[in-house]
């Protein structure tokens, strides 16, 4: 088993930052990547930003493009978002996510609980 635990999120003003992180322990893969999703309030899962471990290739979905840094710290086997220019449409629940690294962002192995981030306009 795979256990992902969030920290980082609160309530923060528009155009302010926050940095998540999420701690992955348990089971070890060759080869996986690491994500993180958000869940706003009457909305669908979606996918904001994701890490290969191996190589540290990054990918971004459009609207968190230029503003959100997701990175890894390998000794830690800590993944971050770093989340600047804060828009009120970003708030929600974010959740990292683990999935094998030749999988697709919808096939997410492990889920951490989730941390709430809202920002206020």
């Amino acid at each position: 088993q795979v256990q992902l635990v969030e920290s980082g999120g609160g309530l923060v003003q528009a155009g302010g930052s926050l940095r998540l992180s999420c701690a992955r322990s348990g089971r070890s893969f060759s080869s996986y990547a690491m994500g993180w999703f958000r869940q706003a309030p009457g909305k669908e899962r979606e996918f904001v930003a994701g890490i290969y471990w191996s190589g540290g290739r990054t990918v971004y979905t459009d609207s968190v493009q230029g503003r959100f840094t997701i990175s890894r710290d390998n000794a830690k086997n800590t993944v971050y978002l770093q989340m600047n220019s804060l828009k009120p449409e970003d708030t929600g629940v974010y959740y990292c996510g683990l999935k094998r690294d030749y999988a697709n962002w919808g096939q997410v192995d492990y889920w951490g609980q989730g941390t709430q981030v809202s920002v206020s306009s």
